[in-house]
């Protein structure tokens, strides 16, 4: 039962994240990747930072700022250049590859095993959200295709170190401290590389103030809590249901078709969610592991 609740609160940020592509098209300026980035990392976490009221310690500073660039600088920046670059459906299954990393990343540096039914339920996944998403003229961009590659590695790299470094703190304090990381580390590269924007309406103001509070600072609270207590391919593979929310409010809020295939699709990537929950034993002796504690 402990896990069960486990995956289901861990489950709600995907599920959330998924109404990002809804509030960013729908709410906030076009063309600032960099600058909405760091306007979703940044603030959010230094309002968790007043609450904590506490920062790292010796060599937490390295490690928070290398989760902060894995999980948030690095990973945001490279999935809105994707998004930029290639259509929503390429985008979607390019980023989808993020569980079958995670799988082999966590082999890697935490010793954990290969078990072939999370492979299954990683491919599995992959060909659901390509069934959800992808269209016969789909654009294949080769810079955004490495953007999505590289942003999915990053990410799979963030949740696995995530788990390996886990902090003597609280998960808020955590999470605090990785939004503030990513927000820094963004905030020259918007400030040099993007036009300032402009000003900004109150629904503009909204859909920020959604996409820090409640997509950033409370998901991934839950994120690393989930993180903390669950295999690292059984919370990658939750990620696959951002793409179904997303089609999913496309059709509720802006009209959009779902038709036979694409139910077709849903039902594919819930199922792959299903079997990666399937409980995976895994072992932390691996020679890399050793190398970054």
């Amino acid at each position: 039962m402990a896990r069960k609740l486990d995956v289901i609160l861990t489950a709600i940020a995907p599920a959330i994240w998924g109404s990002s592509y809804l509030i960013t098209t729908e709410m906030l300026p076009a063309g600032y990747p960099l600058t909405v980035a760091m306007l979703r990392a940044l603030p959010a976490g230094l309002l968790l930072l007043l609450l904590v009221r506490q920062l790292p310690k010796g060599g937490w500073w390295l490690k928070v700022f290398i989760l902060g660039a894995l999980n948030f600088s690095v990973f945001w920046w490279l999935l809105f250049e994707a998004a930029y670059r290639l259509p929503g459906g390429v985008a979607a299954t390019v980023g989808a590859i993020q569980p079958l990393i995670v799988i082999f990343i966590a082999r890697m540096l935490l010793g954990s095993a290969i078990r072939g039914i999370a492979v299954i339920a990683a491919v599995t996944g992959i060909g659901g959200v390509a069934l959800l998403t992808l269209s016969q003229s789909a654009a294949l961009d080769p810079v955004g295709i490495i953007a999505g590659l590289v942003g999915a590695l990053s990410m799979g790299c963030g949740t696995v170190l995530s788990r390996h470094w886990q902090p003597p703190v609280s998960l808020l304090t955590f999470t605090a401290w990785q939004l503030t990381a990513g927000g820094i580390l963004l905030l020259p590269a918007a400030f040099l590389l993007e036009p300032a924007l402009p000003s900004l309406t109150n629904t503009n103001l909204l859909g920020f103030a959604y996409l820090g509070l409640i997509g950033a600072a409370i998901t991934y609270v839950l994120w690393f809590r989930g993180i903390s207590k669950l295999e690292p391919s059984v919370v990658s593979s939750l990620g696959f249901l951002s793409p179904v929310m997303a089609v999913t409010l496309g059709w509720l809020v802006l009209n959009q078709s779902l038709g036979v295939s694409q139910i077709l699709a849903i039902a594919i990537v819930l199922t792959s969610v299903w079997l990666s929950q399937k409980k995976i034993k895994f072992s932390l002796h691996s020679p890399l592991a050793t190398l970054i504690k």
